[in-house]
């Protein structure tokens, strides 16, 4: 007998553009390859079924790049497979953050590794773990960031971010 599963992923992003630099001091939108990242669990963070991880993405390129309003990402299996991901959020979705070489962006993303949802199993883990966070920049192109540690993500896949801020 063979058995066929077949599963969506739908990812809907809305990217802004300005003409003349638009207080980018000249920078170009970051791609793929100019970043490296980790999206780490926040200690404590945990709350009415909720944790927080946060996302970091750091300029790993020679030149000045730049990143904007809310991650647009896709979890993977540790397979790499795509997992069910829904992004929802909020903040300041046209500022640019000009990244120098070394210097980094965080978002901070919540939601439920283990309280099922709409879609998701409901005995036993919610979803697959998650293991790689992919990232796509306002440039194009991706960037895996390892997730750490490994978690479920309910509601098929439901993170609230907020937008891209600096690094302090």
């Amino acid at each position: 007998m063979t058995v066929t599963r077949t599963r969506t992923v739908t990812t809907t992003r809305t990217v802004t553009t300005t003409q003349g630099g638009g207080g980018s001091n000249g920078a170009a939108a970051c791609t793929g390859s100019d970043l490296s990242g980790s999206f780490a669990l926040v200690p404590g963070s945990a709350g009415a079924g909720q944790v927080s991880y946060l996302l970091t993405l750091t300029n790993s390129s020679q030149g000045r790049c730049y990143v904007s309003g809310l991650p647009s990402v896709v979890l993977l299996a540790s397979s790499g497979s795509p997992l069910p991901t829904h992004i929802t959020g909020s903040g300041a979705s046209g500022q640019r953050i000009v990244l120098a070489p070394d210097a980094s962006a965080k978002a901070a993303g919540r939601f439920s590794p283990d309280v099922p949802g709409t879609g998701d199993a409901q005995s036993g883990p919610c979803q697959p773990k998650a293991s790689v966070l992919q990232v796509t920049p306002d440039g194009g192109g991706t960037v895996g960031v390892p997730i750490q540690p490994p978690t479920s993500v309910c509601e098929r896949g439901a993170i609230s971010f907020a937008a891209f801020s600096a690094s302090s």
